[in-house]
């Protein structure tokens, strides 16, 4: 809590008119000098201030100051209740409910405290916000093992108030041992991160992606007591990737605690040897990505200029496999139809990552999807591949697909192969579907031919989690592109086995996990009659003028 300085200084003159008018000064001086007498040898000329602090407990004269005291937190009290104030910092518009959680004792639980943040130097000259002011405000949302938590909002600061924990439960995920607790050595297997994403939210509501951090919990299996203290630096997104935005301050704990630790030596050969693993899988997948290449542009020269993406940039700068940012989601009862999957899809926020400086250029960013769920907002490939990986989901044949629209301008969307095979496009940032009747170019000028309807005019390549396949026909215009996918003198595969080690879930990689949807905390019915209630005096009040 902070107090303004006139309230400050006010109470320290209330504490030292107290202390004078008891006499404390002298008092201490008398059980100072005693304790010198009683308890300090000729040869020990040191006191310390714990045994100084413990000779005044011991003669009560720490417990008289504090009664004497005591009117102060009354007055408090007093104020309290006749008048409750208005926060000076962040009001949150529902007040907050503690919920009780069910542990289960027979169970791993991994409790993640965030301790208050420091070094957010770009909010250093941020004003203290007035009572009762709307501010700009951080939140941190986490995922570890198909679970997902959200801190409180907490104003934007140089050092941001985050006090909040989260209990992940370390789950196993074979079935049958899903009962038995899991001990060190299995957890030391468990390679899967904590993904913290911080976001910022301003006055007008608009989110920001600020940082996006995968914590390597496994520390605290040898710490001392099953609890470390962490400070993990956060750097920046996009063109900011190598600039340090902040630090948080983290305690992970175990719960229960383990029976036994781990010692350093292990955890840390673990984390080498899981390195060195994923580096050399990714140094070999990149080795076949360049073959698979030359042997491309062997085909036809012409084939460098079309837009085949092997490769994309998350929000970190790290080159990732574009199949890795694919994988079948299941959302439950939350979606109910791949065309419901399409305009949750499309309802999402569309936005172009930033760019710093002009000339037109198009930074590329292919979000993480907890990042792009968090911002709820992001450009036409996070849409395409969060719609692509629902459309897995509900068992379909679906692929990414790399083009231009018109003016050349890059762009993805999503295709559908159905089992009679029709192929359909998904336009994932508005829910539009188009059959695609390709037009055959020998057919005599006298043949009717199909008139596309969707807005695509070229096609590179499409993927999806476990194939990849550049386009070899001769145009790459989609209305001319016939998608026989088997047919390799149309469509160049790459290896199922390449792709599969670097971007499979359960490899030992630098993939992230996928988080699992969550159900929306508004209540629909609610929501709708408020919507319904003030249309109605908005069209009432029209009528009248």
């Amino acid at each position: 809590m902070s107090l303004p300085p006139e309230k400050a200084s006010e109470l320290k003159q209330i504490i030292h008119q107290q202390l004078v008018k008891m006499d404390v000064h002298g008092r201490i001086r008398e059980v100072l000098a005693e304790t010198i007498r009683e308890e300090l040898a000729p040869e020990h000329q040191q006191l310390s201030t714990e045994d100084l602090i413990k000779a005044l407990r011991q003669r009560g004269i720490i417990d008289d100051v504090m009664k004497e005291l005591k009117f102060v937190t009354d007055v408090n009290e007093k104020e309290r209740t006749s008048a409750p104030k208005p926060s000076t910092h962040f009001v949150d518009r529902e007040p907050p409910v503690l919920q009780k959680t069910n542990i289960d004792p027979t169970r791993r639980y991994l409790y993640l405290q965030v301790l208050g943040g420091k070094a957010f130097l770009e909010h250093l000259q941020e004003p203290e916000p007035l009572p009762g002011q709307i501010c700009s405000t951080f939140t941190l949302c986490l995922h570890f093992r198909n679970q997902r938590f959200r801190s409180k909002p907490v104003p934007c600061a140089c050092e941001p108030d985050f006090h909040d924990g989260f209990l992940l439960e370390v789950h196993k995920d074979s079935l049958g041992d899903g009962s038995k607790m899991v001990d060190a050595t299995t957890m030391l297997s468990i390679c899967d991160p904590v993904h913290m994403v911080l976001i910022k939210t301003d006055t007008f509501g608009e989110t920001t992606l600020v940082a996006s951090y995968f914590l390597e919990w496994r520390s605290v299996l040898a710490a001392e007591n099953g609890i470390t203290n962490v400070a993990v630096e956060l750097l920046g997104v996009g063109t900011e990737s190598k600039v340090s935005v902040g630090i948080l301050n983290i305690r992970l704990e175990m719960y229960p605690q383990l029976n036994k630790t781990l010692s350093p030596e292990i955890t840390n050969t673990q984390f080498a040897l899981e390195r060195q693993k994923t580096a050399e899988k990714e140094r070999l997948f990149l080795v076949y990505a360049k073959q698979w290449w030359r042997e491309y542009l062997q085909i036809r020269p012409t084939h460098n200029v079309r837009l085949v993406k092997i490769f994309a940039q998350d929000e970190n700068g790290v080159n990732r496999p574009v199949c890795s940012y694919i994988r079948p989601l299941r959302a439950g009862r939350l979606l109910d139809t791949p065309r419901q999957a399409a305009r949750f899809v499309s309802v999402l926020g569309y936005e172009r990552a930033p760019v710093i400086g002009g000339g037109g250029g198009k930074q590329e960013q292919w979000c993480t999807l907890l990042a792009f769920l968090c911002r709820n907002k992001g450009d036409c490939e996070d849409h395409a591949n969060l719609l692509c990986s629902l459309l897995l989901g509900f068992g379909l044949e679906a692929f990414v697909c790399v083009g231009t629209k018109a003016k050349g301008v890059p762009h993805t969307w999503v295709m559908t192969c159905g089992t009679d095979g029709t192929i359909t496009f998904w336009e994932s940032l508005t829910g539009h579907r188009y059959i695609h009747r390709p037009i055959n170019p020998d057919d005599p000028p006298l043949v009717e031919q199909p008139k596309p309807l969707y807005p695509y005019r070229t096609i590179g390549c499409i993927f999806n989690h476990q194939k990849f396949l550049g386009n070899c026909q001769p145009s790459d215009a989609v209305e001319v592109c016939v998608f026989h996918l088997h047919d390799e003198s149309k469509w160049k595969p790459m290896s199922g086995e390449a792709i599969k080690s670097v971007c499979s879930p359960g490899t030992t990689s630098s993939v992230p996990p996928f988080p699992p949807l969550c159900a929306s905390t508004i209540d629909a019915a609610v929501t709708s009659n408020e919507l319904e209630l003030q249309l109605r005096i908005l069209v009432s009040e029209h009528r009248k003028h």
